[in-house]
């Protein structure tokens, strides 16, 4: 748990001060403080900051959605397939929405979860998709954020590659670099030391590096270079030879010359300089326009201008790791611009931009700089001695965000003279072994001291104790070639004693020297020297430590032996006067050294040069982290270690004065020794007396509080004191008792006497404000005890047990933890926001012991603080006591946290659900949310860690949460009060829960009572009301209406998505804002950054939909919808998949829980409404009408199929008849869908209904009336017709395909093969459920089924293919009518709505009789059930009656109508009154088409009923009605011109574009004044509108017999004769012609079915001949059904013709006309007073027969068959049947003529003689034809 970090010490191993001159530390106990606080190793917790492995991201795939009219299925097989074809194109090109392609999702048809007992996944991860716990856990208030011990800054490595000189290179070179800040000219780090020999082939890879810190990139931070080399022999080779203008190449014998030169003078000179600009950001076209890059680490644009000419390299640039992201980068820096030093120069002088005196060397050093970035990796790694371990050098990011791509100035070159080339690693690895060797630091690097470490604001970490001289200038007055020499000595006692060994070497890996040489400046005058001295100082310096030095002449030329220096003079200088001092020192240089030169007295003795004068100056720089400059600080140590040896006083006033005195320190200093200062403080606190605890405490809050106001980060935990606790306080490493009981005890008397109500001052505030820190260091002291404690005597691998607290310690923790509860109990109410914080501290507090005492010690803390934030609080408690759960809750072992006593489960899970259900009661919204939010991130917390994945750790969880479900469904009002967000939360929680829990738990949450059951399945419905996938079709703009502010302010991120958790919309808008890739797989990366290449820049909308959608989302609460429009592509691709995934997963997950409580439900052993088994019904109906997905569609069959057989007698009872209705419609719904595998689930679905209806019914009929209902509403929604491309309407694919589904559902053979594509064993229709004997399925019974559902499709599309017609073709209009009505016969309800509408139909067009017969239908069916249920006045032999009306009420009064009884259809509208107003109505009509004789048949029918119930008002006006209605029937037959009440025409139909009536003939109905115009007129009308271009209509003007094939095509044909109704008894051989008037003697029903028309024509080809050619066809048709009818036409069935010659036409003409005057002559007459109408009759009928004028008629019978050529050719027998009839027809004029003379009077009398004159003259003319006729009259 605790374990050891190296610290992470970026001191060089070269600056690390040991303890060289092994000086007693343990005489100054501060100095051992010290020494420890720098080098012992960091102790972290590794728990304190929560630990979470999770498991990979779930994969999710595509879920289709499809609708009617979608097959996106089939579409995405034959993209897969198409893909597979072309196999050329790679993965990488499909973009990918997480990683995988879309096909796979598609192919696999295994839909189920790789979990064998789930259907689906578990909602969750699609819920909350891009869980990130590391980001939930920031956003807790006052989460504490783990720091790493050092500040990111730069780490930047320089390599000397190579130095070549035009002239050649024979001597070796020597040089340092260092960082310069060229501004402020002052030096950033200490030297770092190169040579370079002259040796042909160096291995530059084993050359140490300088590894150079900074804080952050800067222009004028700069590398300087300086070059030395042997000091020049006198007369031998100048280095001018290097910078000479022409070229020139050194001799063999000069290079021999230098070569041996080098080996004998060890003096060097200064040669020459260079400056690297490392950061180069000036912009300008200072050379002529063309920019170079003129920087290795560019940070910002490539391209940029050379600074001050200073520096024009011409940079090879190589790259190592990938492109685009790389973590480091190294640059080749070719310098070519090395000036020469002509004379003594300062570092000042460098910057003369004239350049006087330097001189350009023909040569070029070839440098390697790298960058990297002081990553938390490479930190990690660093060893003692400052290396890294090789495993650091991965390329990864370790920041998960999304890494903002480093910029380092390789972009791509705009300068034209750098030569850039980035090379990739693979060319790189050449190098063997260690291809990445330049970006290992090898422990040869040097790491150079960081100057800026001493002034930084910052504590010290690391141990340094060292001294820098730099000396400057020596002033003679003589030319001298000088240098000096340095040393460190103790005393000036003895001056041959040898110095100490304390300089740095420059040579690295060499151990420390005596002494150090400087530069030799080479004959001058004044002797500049540009050296820095390094030297290691001893612990505590006495004031005779001084520093000495030498200052030496040399001869640069060789006599007899290598030239030796000479002694000039010596210098020294006291450390302890000087050591500190920052500015420049001058010193006199003495001559010789005498004992004592140090002392004033010695002083006297000494000679010096120039007179004494000071003409030695130099300049110290002191960086120390053992001596502190501020003199507090200093007075503090020592007491503090007078304290610690007891030298001081016992009462140690001073050392109070000393820890009082600490509060003036100055930051700096206070920040630089913290560490040190708080360890002493801690020391003092823990074993020092009560007076100096409470001072201790108090100067330390003193100190904590100001470094955390003065610090510059404003984070609530400063980082450095979080740095204090988390690595750098080890409570004295064990070396004395721990501090936390001193600490708890000072603080808590603290705390204890403010609660009395003493005063405490200001020191209070500031201890609650700094309680972290604290409680921090307490909890750490614990754990370091816990640690120690059992550390050694633990077996290996064994975890440590929890650490039990002393009483006493914990009674005080306790009490300290009460009075900081109260202060935020109290605070809180005063809205202070230091509570918060408190508050924050106080839970971190317990989420830390919980890892090292025993929980239930903890659990007695916890107790407390509910006990004072009880119940609903305040806004501002509640949600602090929701922050104290929601931080120890996420203590990565609360899962397996305990409970209070050995039987409860786990004390804070139950603790936590309470308080979570009590929030969602609390009034404040904000307090809903978050508690919602807590529980989801707490399951998704355990759901995707990676200890929990076994099955039976699932379980316990969902066990330990599965409470939090009863509780809901106790007070479901809480749940429904939360609003959609929050519902959703929960509910994606309890799906969670109960997805993992096992079905014993499950079935004890149903057993308890049907009212919770039922509950529990309302909440599974409203997950999927809530989670149901719309598409984004559907969505209208859903935020429109939130536009309004919520709550006054804006929401805090928009809303992307409704259903998914709060959470991604955070991270989908940090994504869009980031417009990098999301993390992810790299080939989805590739997609993504080409993708990219199109977008600009993130901050800039990358398309005009986005910056609509930007413009939209500024407003408040844009919608959703354009939200989405302006993400990504991809990440919108993201988010529908999320979604579709969530939706899906929901709906399998409630599908998984119903099948389990079917079955649990199949043993009765659960409390639930078995009579309705309403729970599942209601699932169900929702499951039916939500869009779900494929999967989820494959999945519910077998379910399906498992409920129906477990509980098929419930379901399909009567009282579930409104689920039953519901399924079928779905059903039918889904048997329209254009997917197939969609489509035929529903098939089988309707099967296994009319299983169960025949297993648990006997029969279908009740199935039937419901499929009927069901098709008729699907009907109205679905659309059967769709529009061809000439406007006229054809069937559409929904109906194509519900006729496809119907006829499969009957299909046998089909039928196996089906039901092993859907998942069910093939035998599940006929396989006999339980209790049940023998099979009952019978296929031609499904088959009548079907039929019965195809006739009624087909009547519907018919009527839906009118269309626009209906209004003008009213025949087809009713005729569409009539059949819709007959195929929804089995459902009275829908059968009567058709009628009506047909009713309705007929009386516009004022067809009354047609109108009145759909009433008589109507009522006819409402008597039939009446009858078949006995309930009602009538019988079957009034029904009998009614039939003799309208034929069409069925005889057979089935069982269907009561079958029918469906909600909302059925017998309950089918009343005696309803009966009785329809029959009213069709007495009302039939009267207004004067068929009077209906209209009493119907009265007798309404009759009884007013009868039974003794409505004696209503009985008198029924036969009032029926008094009027026989007079209305005597008049028409006493009328004298017969009435008739309709004309009837028979119309043939030829052509092919009348569709289904072509060649069909049709016998129409029409008022009685409708002509034969008329008719022809309209029904060309009707007909002319449907034929088009190639088409016309033509008339056929006779009526003879069409010869369809004769007519010629493309031409439409209509053939209109008028015909002639025929009564029941009527003779239709007779040769007569037709009186309709003869025939309607008396009163007879009107209802005719055959119709006939005659039709003369000759034989001989002539169109017209005389009466002796004309023969005469008589045409008898017989029509489907009879008139009046239910509508106007009616289809001609059969047609028989008789054919008459020309004598028996004449014959039937005369003896008509006898009839027709007999009948008038015997026809009864009831009193003599009506004497008028029968004159009128007679003399019509006597005019047509004996008038002169008209006499034709007989007349030219006798002279076309009694005369010449045509009498030869009758048979005798003809001839004597004419005679007789012409006899017989005189005969009977005659009486008729008696009969007028006596009705007439006075006024008639002419009339009469004229028609006695025209009978004789008629008599006359026959006579000579007929010589009898004269004695027959």
């Amino acid at each position: 748990m605790l374990s050891l970090r190296p610290r992470r010490d970026s001191t060089p191993y070269t600056t690390k001060w040991q303890n060289k001159f092994e000086e007693n530390l343990e005489q100054w106990p501060h100095l051992k403080e010290l020494v420890q606080c720098y080098t012992t190793d960091w102790v972290k917790d590794d728990t304190k900051y929560g630990h979470y492995e999770s498991i990979g991201p779930p994969s999710f795939q595509n879920q289709i959605y499809e609708g009617p009219d979608t097959d996106i299925e089939t579409e995405m097989h034959l993209a897969s397939a198409r893909q597979t074809k072309v196999e050329d194109t790679t993965d990488d090109d499909v973009p990918s929405t997480s990683g995988r392609q879309f096909t796979e999702a598609t192919v696999s048809d295994s839909v189920r979860s790789n979990d064998p007992k789930h259907f689906g996944q578990s909602p969750l991860p699609a819920y909350e998709p891009a869980f990130d716990w590391e980001n939930e856990r920031s956003m807790i208030f006052g989460q504490r954020i783990p720091e790493t011990p050092i500040s990111h800054g730069l780490k930047i490595s320089a390599k000397v590659l190579s130095l070549s000189f035009q002239a050649g290179l024979a001597e070796p070179f020597y040089g340092t670099m260092c960082l310069y800040n060229r501004e402020r000219r002052e030096k950033l780090s200490e030297d770092f030391y190169f040579q370079h020999a002259p040796t042909e082939k160096q291995d530059i890879s084993f050359e140490p590096r300088g590894i150079f810190y900074l804080d952050a990139p800067s222009s004028s931070v700069c590398l300087l270079i300086q070059l030395e080399k042997h000091a020049t022999e006198d007369g031998g080779v100048t280095p001018s030879v290097y910078s000479r203008k022409e070229p020139v190449h050194l001799t063999e014998k000069e290079k021999q010359k230098l070569q041996v030169w080098s080996q004998i003078m060890p003096y060097r000179e200064s040669f020459a300089w260079a400056i690297v600009s490392l950061f180069d950001n000036s912009i300008g076209a200072a050379s002529g326009g063309s920019a170079s890059p003129s920087s290795p680490l560019a940070h910002s644009i490539p391209g940029t201008s050379s600074h001050d000419g200073v520096f024009e390299p011409s940079a090879k640039v190589t790259l190592d790791g990938k492109l685009g992201y790389p973590s480091r980068s190294s640059v080749v820096v070719e310098i070519s611009n090395l000036n020469k030093v002509k004379e003594c120069y300062t570092e000042d002088s460098l910057q003369d931009p004239k350049r006087k005196i330097h001189k350009p060397v023909k040569g070029v050093m070839r440098l390697e700089i790298e960058k990297h970035q002081n990553d938390h990796d490479d930190l990690e790694n660093i060893s003692e001695s400052g290396s890294v371990n090789n495993d650091s050098i991965d390329d990864r990011i370790t920041d998960s965000t999304f890494g903002k791509l480093p910029s380092n100035g390789l972009d791509g070159p705009q300068g034209s003279s750098s030569k850039w080339n980035s090379s990739d690693t693979k060319e790189r690895s050449g190098n063997g072994p260690n291809a990445h060797g330049n970006s290992i630091p090898s422990a040869d690097d040097f790491q150079a001291f960081d100057f800026r470490t001493t002034t930084r604001n910052k504590p010290f970490l690391q141990l340094f104790h060292c001294l820098y001289v730099y000396p400057m200038t020596v002033s003679l007055s003589r030319k001298r070639n000088l240098f000096i020499r340095v040393e460190l000595r103790e005393d000036d006692n003895d001056i041959r004693r040898q110095p100490l060994e304390a300089m740095y070497p420059r040579e690295p890996g060499a151990s420390l020297q005596k002494w150090v040489h400087t530069q030799v400046t080479v004959g001058a005058k004044v002797a500049c020297y540009h050296d820095e001295i390094k030297l290691s100082l001893p612990a505590t310096w006495t004031p005779t430590h001084h520093l000495l030095f030498t200052f030496f002449h040399v001869d640069l030329q060789t006599k007899l032996e290598a030239p030796k220096p000479v002694v000039i003079g010596y210098a020294a200088l006291p450390l302890s006067t000087y050591a500190q001092c920052r500015s420049e020192i001058s010193l006199p240089i003495m001559r010789e050294l005498v004992p004592h030169y140090l002392q004033d007295m010695g002083r006297e003795r000494l000679d010096y040069l120039e007179d004494g004068k000071n003409i030695f100056r130099l300049r110290l720089r002191l960086c120390s982290s053992l001596y502190p400059i501020n003199e507090r600080i200093r007075d503090f140590f020592l007491e503090y270690d007078r304290h610690t040896l007891r030298t001081s006083a016992p009462w140690g006033s001073e050392l109070l004065e000393a820890i009082n005195g600490l509060k003036n320190v100055d930051s700096i200093a206070l920040l630089q020794f913290l560490h040190p200062i708080l360890n002493m403080l801690l020391h003092l606190i823990g074993n020092g007396g009560e007076t100096l605890q409470v001072a201790a405490f108090r100067a330390m809050v003193n100190i904590v509080t100001r470094v955390q106001q003065e610090s510059v980060d404003d984070a609530e935990r400063n980082h450095f004191l979080v740095n204090y606790v988390d690595y750098a306080f080890d409570d004295f490493g064990g070396r004395q008792p721990p501090v936390y009981p001193g600490l708890s005890t000072v603080w808590g008397s603290l705390a204890r006497s403010k609660a009395k109500g003493y005063r405490v001052g200001p020191v209070y505030d500031d201890v609650l404000a700094m309680a972290w820190f604290f409680l921090e260091l307490i909890v750490k002291s614990m754990a370091l005890e816990k640690m120690r404690l059992f550390y050694h005597n633990l077996p290996l691998g064994e975890d440590i047990p929890p650490m039990q607290l002393k009483e006493g310690v914990f009674r005080c923790i306790m009490q300290l933890y009460d009075c900081l509860l109260t202060e935020v109990h109290e605070r809180c109410k005063k809205g202070l926001s230091l509570a918060k914080r408190l508050n924050s501290s106080l839970a971190f507090f317990c989420y830390d012991l919980l890892s090292i005492i025993e929980p239930r010690q903890v659990f007695e803390l916890v107790s407390l603080y509910l006990d004072k934030f009880s119940g609903v609080c305040q806004l501002v408690l509640h949600d602090c006591k929701l922050t104290f759960l929601q931080i120890i809750c996420d203590h990565d072992l609360f899962v397996e946290m305990p409970g209070r006593d050995p039987s409860d489960r786990n004390y804070l899970s139950s603790v936590l659900i309470q308080e979570l259900f009590l929030t969602w009661d609390h009034d404040d919204l904000s307090l809903r949310a978050k508690a919602a939010r807590i529980l989801v991130v707490l399951l998704c917390k355990h759901e995707f860690d990676a200890r929990y994945q076994k099955p039976e750790d699932k379980l316990y969880i969902a066990q330990l949460y599965f409470p939090l479900i009863g509780q809901i469904l106790d007070e479901m009002p809480v749940f429904y009060n939360l609003n959609a967000v929050e519902k959703r939360e929960v509910l994606v929680a309890i799906l969670q829960i109960v997805r993992n829990l096992d079905d014993s738990s499950l079935v004890k949450a149903w057993q308890l009572s049907i009212a919770r059951t039922r509950l529990f399945f309302k909440l599974m419905e409203e997950c999927l009301v809530l989670f149901e996938h719309r598409k984004p079709a559907d969505i209208t703009l859903m935020g429109s209406s939130s536009r309004s502010p919520v709550g006054g302010d804006a929401p805090a991120s928009p809303k992307y998505s409704d259903r998914l958790s709060p959470a991604i919309n955070n991270y989908l808008s940090e994504a869009s804002r980031q417009e990098v890739r999301p993390q992810g797989t790299p080939e989805n990366g590739y997609s993504w950054q080409r993708v990219n290449s199109q977008l600009s820049s993130p901050s800039q909308p990358y398309s005009l939909r986005e910056a609509l959608a930007q413009a939209q989302s500024s407003r408040i609460g844009a919608s959703s919808q354009a939200l989405r429009e302006s993400l990504h592509p991809i990440l919108r691709q993201k988010l529908e998949l999320w979604e579709e995934n969530l939706s899906a997963s929901v709906s399998l997950q409630v599908l998984e829980i119903t099948e389990k409580f079917s079955i649990m439900a199949a043993s009765h052993s659960i409390a639930t409404d078995y009579g309705k088994f309403d729970c599942v019904t209601a699932i169900f109906m929702s499951f039916f009408s939500r869009n779900q997905p494929l999967s989820f569609w494959r999945s519910l069959l077998p379910v399906f199929n498992g409920v129906f057989n477990l509980h098929g007698v419930t379901l399909m009872a009567r009282e579930n008849d409104r689920f039953l209705k519901q399924v079928t419609f779905h059903l039918l719904r889904l048997a329209v869908f254009r997917n197939d595998n969609i489509r035929k689930r529903a098939v089988i679905g309707l099967q296994m209904l009319m299983r169960s209806s025949f297993y648990y019914f006997m029969q279908t009929a009740r199935l039937r009336v419901m499929l009927i209902i069901t098709l008729s509403e699907l009907m109205s929604e679905v659309q059967v017709t769709q529009m061809k491309a000439d406007g006229t309407l054809e069937e559409s694919g929904e109906a194509r395909r519900l006729r496809k589904s119907l006829e499969e559902v009957a299909d046998e053979a089909k039928s196996p093969s089906l039901l092993r594509e859907c998942g069910v064993p093939d035998g599940a229709l006929l396989e006999i459920p339980e209790k049940m004997t023998e099979n009952r399925w019978s296929w031609s019974e499904v088959k009548f089924l079907a039929d019965s559902l195809l006739l009624a499709l087909d009547a519907s599309l018919e009527h839906a293919l009118l269309g626009s017609l209906i209004t003008m073709d009213r025949y087809a209009a009713a005729e569409s009518f009539y059949r819709l009505s007959m195929a929804f016969a089995p459902v009275p309800d829908l059968h009567i709505m058709w009628l009506l509408h047909l009713c309705d139909a007929h009386q516009e067009m004022q067809s009354w009789a047609e109108a009145a017969q759909c009433a008589v239908a109507v009522a006819g069916i409402v008597m039939q059930a009446l009858v078949a249920r006995n309930d009602g006045v009538w019988s079957k032999d009034h029904i009998t009656a009614l039939r003799k009306i309208c034929p069409m009420v069925s005889i057979e009064i089935s069982s269907e109508t009561t079958a029918a009884e469906v909600e909302g259809y059925g017998a309950s509208k089918l009343t005696v009154d309803s009966a009785v107003k329809y029959l009213q109505l069709a007495n009302k009509l039939f009267s207004q088409a004067e068929l009077f004789h209906f209209c009493a048949s119907i009265l007798e029918l309404v009759i009884p009923v007013y009868k039974s119930r003794r409505a004696y008002g209503q009985l008198s006006k029924c036969h009032t009605m029926l008094t009027n209605i026989y007079e209305s029937i005597l008049e028409q037959e006493s009328s004298p011109i017969p009435f008739t009440d309709a004309t009837y025409y028979r119309v043939g139909f030829y052509g092919d574009r009348f569709g289904k009536l072509d060649r069909k003939e049709y016998v129409y109905r029409e008022p009685r004044d409708v002509r034969l115009g008329d008719i022809m007129e309209k029904l060309s009308h009707i007909y002319e509108s449907r034929m088009d271009g190639n088409h016309t209509l033509h008339i056929i003007p006779d009526s003879r017999q069409v010869k369809a094939d004769e007519l010629q095509p493309g031409a439409c044909y209509l053939q209109i004769t008028a015909v002639d109704p025929v009564m029941e008894d009527e003779d239709l051989g007779s040769r007569r012609e037709r009186i309709f008037s003869l025939s309607t003697g008396s009163v007879r029903a009107r209802v005719f079915d055959r119709f006939l028309f005659d039709t003369p024509f000759t034989k001989n080809g002539k169109t017209q001949g005389g009466l002796e050619d004309q023969w005469k066809r008589r045409t008898v048709l017989q029509t489907e059904g009879s008139f009046p009818a239910l509508v106007n036409r009616l289809l001609v069935t059969k047609s028989e013709s008789l054919e008459f010659s020309p004598v028996e036409n004449a014959i039937g003409m005369i003896e008509t006309r006898t009839a027709a005057l007999r009948n008038e002559l015997e026809e009864p007459r009831s009193s003599e007073g009506d004497q008028l109408p029968r004159l009128q009759s007679l003399q019509r009928i006597l005019q047509g027969s004996v008038a002169v004028q008209v006499n034709s008629g007989v007349l030219s019978v006798c002279t076309a068959f009694l005369s010449g050529e045509p009498a030869t050719r009758l048979r005798s027998q003809e001839l004597q049947q004419l005679i007789a009839a012409l006899l017989e027809f005189m005969a009977v004029c005659k009486r008729a003529i008696r009969v007028h003379f006596r009705l007439i009077g006075e006024e008639d009398q002419e009339f009469h003689t004229q028609l006695v004159n025209g009978f004789q003259s008629l008599t006359a003319e026959l006579s000579h034809y007929i010589p009898a006729i004269l004695s027959e009259l």
